[in-house]
């Protein structure tokens, strides 16, 4: 699935909710199926810079696209870092670094989120960006 396939089935996940607490809640639901990050990513390094939450983010490269793997101590934060890892995990680094992820404005995401969860999800689609962009680096 190409990740504008995602996007596009994400938008479609938060369009059958009335309300932002029901989108909320699912959010929340999101963040619990998020896979278990191994307890030797959760370090100091691997700490998102630019969330007030703490969150961890662990990238690797396998067989020529990545794979993120996230936690966080705080359930909405977790529930947003599941979305982002569920959209660009998989992908080559040429496509994570050229997606435009407009699918975080039409879901309302931006929106609703107070102004320091909106700077931390920018963080981290801005440090999911940036492994992208090391491991092409790296050839």
């Amino acid at each position: 699935m190409t990740i504008e396939e995602t996007e596009k089935e994400i938008t479609e996940e938060f369009e059958m909710f009335d309300d932002w607490m029901q989108k909320y809640e699912y959010l929340i639901d999101l963040g619990k199926s998020l896979p278990v990050i191994s307890e030797e990513y959760k370090t100091d390094d691997k700490i998102i810079k630019g969330c007030q939450s703490r969150v961890w983010l662990h990238s690797e490269l396998k067989d020529g696209k990545i794979v993120y793997t996230a936690d966080s101590d705080a359930i909405i934060t977790k529930g947003m870092v599941a979305l982002m890892v569920r959209v660009l995990s998989g992908h080559t680094p040429d496509e994570i670094m050229n997606a435009k992820l407009g699918f975080v404005e039409k879901i309302g995401l931006t929106q609703h989120l107070s102004p320091t969860r909106s700077n931390g999800l920018l963080s981290m689609i801005k440090q999911m960006k940036l492994d992208a962009l090391a491991y092409k680096a790296r050839g």
